[in-house]
């Protein structure tokens, strides 16, 4: 019987792991298949406590994370459980609930990128190049809806109280029943 050095219990990272943290089978599936193919080793979760489990084991250089995840933790807790862990990771956040209030809390946790769905490897790959920020990206001459602020403002407070749909009801001076039923019409 041999004895384990420390280096046998230390975290693996080989060069191009990634891990995807997506709850929906199908889609998680066929992504991780994609990006095998290029080349990728991919490890995959669906929920924060798995990724803080596969955390434990393995040290990823890449990750793709779901903003909308089923139960209490959402896409926006396991970047922040990533980040870290490992604050080189270069991460990107996939959603189809796009919202400027999420995609500047994705950053501000540390994610690299935020993609709206649907995105392809092609994109997810092309967003991992993409570290640094763009000055000459153009800017949009629609101006934002009423209803685009609300929905951002509701983001930003639900962001500030970690998600808690009681707390962030309380500080919108909205009913917590009202609150759920503006969350169900846009999903998060």
């Amino acid at each position: 019987m041999t004895n384990s050095s420390e280096e046998d219990l230390a975290p693996t990272a080989p060069a191009r792991q990634l891990l995807l943290v997506e709850d929906d089978e199908a889609f998680a599936r066929t992504l991780a298949r994609s990006l095998e193919r290029r080349g990728y080793q991919v490890l995959r979760a669906d929920s924060l406590a798995r990724v803080q489990e596969l955390l434990a084991l393995h040290r990823p250089g890449y990750a793709v994370v779901d903003l909308k995840l089923r139960g209490e933790a959402t896409g926006l807790a396991c970047v922040r459980a990533l980040h870290a862990a490992r604050a080189d990771m270069l991460i990107v956040v996939l959603t189809g609930y796009a919202s400027i209030a999420t995609a500047v809390e994705a950053i501000k946790l540390g994610a690299c990128q935020y993609l709206a769905k649907p995105s392809n490897t092609d994109d997810i790959e092309a967003a991992f190049a993409r570290t640094t920020g763009d000055a000459d990206v153009g800017l949009s001459p629609r101006a934002s809806s009423i209803k685009t602020l609300e929905w951002e403002h509701i983001h930003e407070v639900l962001a500030e109280t970690g998600f808690n749909i009681s707390e962030a009801a309380r500080r919108l001076g909205l009913h917590r029943r009202t609150l759920a039923r503006k969350l169900e019409k846009r999903r998060v």
